[in-house]
């Protein structure tokens, strides 16, 4: 019984993942379909979720059923400091360029910031900074914009994680420092040398 009774309940954990998430509760009524006095009641211990919400619920705050339940969760930590490369183009010159990028990651949510300018594209190697929502353990999707103010550059970022963590491959799309919408492989890797050999590998592949 003392035990038991030590243990978080359901509204507990709800509300923990929701504040990981960076979520209010009607951020997260939304994101499911419900009313926000429903998300009071499940974090009140009022009342409990049917299946069909509870499923929701978990794919809104990026969990599995059982986390949200309060099993252990095996989720990928990715905290730490890692390498940006990304395919870009000067003049009709492919350039893969790299920076070192810092994670903060709360939960599901992953606050992401570059700490240095390429030295490799020197027109477009601006400081940056953005979030990144990691789902089921292996997408991560998420935003970027300058934070340079002097540039207006920002879009978005898709990764997909290598099994065990070590390295993510995807895509970034956004507007330009002149204006258009550009787009090139990225990735996200422990050193700069791996993220670069992950953007030529992905592009060579894509040639062939």
């Amino acid at each position: 019984m003392e035990a038991s009774q030590t243990e978080p309940h359901f509204g507990e954990i709800i509300k923990r993942l929701r504040q990981e998430a960076g979520l209010s509760q009607a951020g997260l009524a939304a994101a499911v379909g419900i009313h926000t006095r429903q998300i009071t009641r499940y974090e009140n211990g009022e009342q409990q979720p049917v299946l069909g919400v509870a499923q929701r619920l978990a794919q809104a705050l990026g969990v599995s059923l059982d986390e949200l339940a309060g099993a252990p969760g095996d989720r990928i930590k990715l905290e730490g400091t890692w390498w940006a490369a990304w395919q870009t183009f000067n003049d009709g010159q492919e350039v893969i360029a790299t920076q070192p990028v810092g994670l903060s990651q709360h939960g599901s949510t992953i606050q992401i910031e570059a700490l240095e300018r390429s030295t490799e594209n020197e027109r477009g190697g601006y400081l940056w900074r953005g979030e990144l929502r990691l789902w089921d353990g292996q997408i991560l999707m998420g935003y970027y914009a300058a934070a340079d103010g002097n540039v207006r550059s920002k879009g978005t970022m898709y990764f997909v994680l290598h099994a065990q963590g070590e390295h993510a491959h995807g895509r970034w799309v956004g507007l330009s420092y002149d204006g258009p919408v550009v787009s090139g492989r990225a990735a996200l890797a422990r050193t700069r040398e791996e993220a670069q050999g992950v953007v030529r590998e992905r592009t060579e592949r894509a040639a062939t």
